[in-house]
Parts: C-alpha cells; structure tokens; sequence
C-alpha cells in the first residue's frame, strides 16, 4: 500500500535551507518569527512586473515560472522555480522595481521573507552574505551558459539543458523528477520553437532520458540528460 507523504511545511523549507541552518540562534528566530506563507493558485502570479518588492520569496510546493510578456503578447520563460528554491534577492537589493512575472504552472506555496528581515540579515548575518553571493553567481552562470548554448550546442543539447537546469542542485534544491510543465513552457525554457522541442523531446524520450506523459515530463536519468550538454 502506497503510504502518502505529509506535503512540505514553511519549516521544512528552512531546515533544508542552505542559509538558515547558518544563521545564528537570535537570528533563526527571528526569521521565523517573520516569515509567512501565501497559497498561489495554478496560473495566478505571485508578483508582476513593476511591483515595488516587499518580500523575498522561497518555494515550498508546487512549481513557478519566471517570465516577461512583451506589450505585444510575447513571452519569454527565464527560468523554472520548484520547491526549495529561493528567489527575488537581485530586485531586492537594486531597490527597484520588479522586471519579470513570477507565474504559477501549478497550485504552489510560498514562503514571504519580509524585505526588513531580508535587509536585516544582509546587514548583520555574515553566513547569509555569503548565501546571497553564491545565489547570485550561481544564477549569473547558469545565465551566461543559457546564452553559450542559444549560439553552440544543437537543439537536442538546448532542450536537454534547459530540463537539467529544473534540478540545478543549489538553485533549484527539491525538483520532483516528474515536471508539470507543458512543452510549450520547455520550448520557452530552451530558446527554439515549439516544433524543434516536441522534436527534441522525442528523441530524448528514444534515447532512454525521459518520458513524455499527459500534463508533463518525467526525467527517467538525470545524469544521462546532464552528460547530454557536457
């Protein structure tokens, strides 16, 4: 008999957080005391762009989208946010306003890090600089590798990387191997069209990588689909 799982708490995240457990005590406690959760509903946005920031944001369940739609109706996907992922932290610290959508694929919780709180531990936890600028380099490089690879490596390879990248271990720590995510959003992801990609896909699935199933995709080897762009 298949025993179901308790769904993951505001607790949890921050346990298996990398900065949290480095805080000090007095610090710990007040992040908890601060901290609240939000319920967003599967295609609902957690925030738009040109929202003034107020908080910085930790995914607790579900899967998010990080995207910009142009005045004309295109969008482009910068990125998939899953559980144990935290964001936000770069508009944060500009001071200015928000320049994407943070978009719900599917019903999600999140965790709300007051902007005070946030500021707090950038002024006084030295461990939580030290998150911040691992975050943010760790993100510039995926970044920088997303445009080597728009100009270097084949569809099959831009496909492969973008998926890979749903498990990034640092920026994306608690991925599900079966991702809720249409191929449209994986083409968006990859930088080539939809034909390309449901092409790509095919031939991944052909190769033992992965499965494409109704409503999503589940990464069958990791490693395998990693090897793929290396």
């Amino acid at each position: 008999m298949l025993v179901k799982l308790a769904p993951p708490t505001l607790t949890d995240l921050l346990l298996h957080s990398a900065w949290f457990p480095a805080l000090d005590s007095a610090a710990q406690q007040r992040v908890m005391d601060d901290v609240r959760e939000t319920e967003v509903p599967q295609g609902g946005a957690l925030c738009r762009r040109g929202h003034i920031p107020v908080h910085w944001y930790g995914a607790i369940e579900g899967l998010l989208k990080w995207t910009v739609t142009s005045g004309d109706g295109r969008s482009v996907t910068l990125g998939g946010l899953s559980a144990g992922s935290w964001f936000g932290e770069g508009t944060l610290l500009r001071g200015t306003p928000r320049t994407a959508d943070v978009i719900a694929l599917r019903p999600s919780r999140v965790a709300l890090v007051p902007v005070e709180t946030f500021e707090w531990l950038h002024a006084t936890q030295r461990s939580f600089d030290h998150f911040l600028l691992r975050q943010i380099n760790e993100r510039m490089h995926w970044f920088l590798g997303n445009f080597t690879a728009h100009h270097l490596l084949d569809t099959d390879s831009q496909v492969a990387r973008a998926l890979a990248g749903l498990f990034h271990p640092w920026l994306h720590p608690g991925s599900d191997t079966h991702l809720q995510v249409s191929q449209e959003e994986i083409a968006n992801l990859s930088g080539v069209s939809r034909q390309r990609c449901n092409a790509a896909l095919k031939r991944l699935q052909a190769a033992g990588l992965l499965e494409i199933e109704y409503g999503g995709i589940t990464v069958t080897d990791l490693e395998g689909l990693r090897r793929q762009v290396e």
